[in-house]
């Protein structure tokens, strides 16, 4: 039986760049579906670390044209498929899944229906509830190609994730260790030390209270082989002046300041861009043993300027909104 796809639908939509108050609730025309294309009914949206700095209009040099209003943003979330374009083929109606649509031209996740590419698509990992996989997709494959396609940590890899209870951190250190590497988590906070200690880093450090770089000459005595850095600043690059030469430094564009490497370590920026192998491969490495994603709020649609706010305080994880 085919859903009935409404024409309309709430979202939380801006009228012009600027603050966390321009976030506010409307009714819009459910995007018009593509050939290549799945049409998403949202259960939850994940919000991002740079979602504020979108809203602000920052990202508008990374896009080919103007940007539209009424704007959705939402650059990822989960939900079941209500219909697909007539070029896909290994999805179908009723099928959950998790998706990434960052600067979607379409909008974004905080809406009941999001339209995106079937390749930027991906089932649900087995284990995971709605709320996890909605804020999986854009982290998750940042966090897999900084440790795996970046760095090619393995078996035996002395490994720093320098914000290891943010979003991509706290999933770059499981992923990791799916690896095989050992791992020193430097996290934010007492309760990131728990966070730390629950998803199987082999040592963790409160980057606030502790001595880091004590703990990573002890951790790897002979230097670190690998870093994957996700807040920059002093201290970070105080603790990679412990990667070894030849070592490597891995950060994703947008963390600032950049962090710098001592001589003879290689430092690269990269960007997390999903395609159908990554979000395989991301798949099968979350399905291979218990994997948690920290979700630490989840609010209501109509709550996006709050969230908005919270997303540049303390937190573990990610915050979520809740749409159906």
């Amino acid at each position: 039986m085919k859903t009935s796809i409404p024409s309309q639908m709430k979202a939380i939509a801006i009228d012009r760049f600027g603050g966390p108050e321009l976030l506010g609730m409307k009714t819009l025309p459910v995007p018009p579906l593509g050939r290549d294309e799945v049409l998403i009914k949202v259960e939850t949206a994940g919000i991002g670390q740079w979602d504020p700095e979108e809203r602000e209009g920052g990202m508008e040099g990374l896009k080919p044209g103007k940007s539209t209003f009424p704007y959705v943003l939402g650059s990822d979330g989960a939900g079941t498929i209500v219909a697909v374009g007539e070029g896909v083929k290994n999805f179908k109606e009723g099928d959950k899944v998790y998706a990434a649509g960052f600067l979607n031209s379409k909008g974004g996740f905080y809406a009941e229906y999001a339209c995106v590419r079937a390749v930027d698509t991906s089932p649900i990992p087995k284990g995971l509830s709605a709320e996890q996989a909605g804020v999986l997709a854009a982290d998750g494959i940042t966090a897999l190609q900084g440790v795996e396609d970046t760095l090619k940590v393995g078996k035996g890899t002395n490994l720093l994730v320098y914000g290891a209870s943010g979003g991509v951190g706290h999933l770059a250190v499981q992923l990791a260790k799916r690896l095989g590497a050992r791992v020193l988590a430097v996290v934010s906070g007492e309760d990131g030390v728990e966070l730390g200690k629950k998803i199987g880093a082999d040592k963790v450090v409160n980057g606030r209270a502790d001595d880091v770089v004590k703990a990573s000459r002890e951790f790897a005595p002979d230097g670190l082989d690998a870093a994957l850095v996700l807040a920059g600043g002093e201290k970070t690059d105080q603790v990679l002046a412990t990667v070894k030469k030849g070592g490597h430094i891995a950060f994703p564009n947008g963390v600032e300041p950049a962090p710098k490497g001592p001589e003879g370590v290689k430092v690269s920026a990269y960007n997390g861009e999903p395609n159908p192998r990554a979000l395989s491969r991301l798949n099968g490495l979350i399905e291979s043993g218990s994997f948690h994603v920290e979700v630490s709020k989840v609010y209501r649609l109509e709550d996006a300027p709050r969230a908005h706010e919270a997303v540049g305080k303390h937190h573990l994880g990610k915050l979520a909104l809740r749409i159906h």
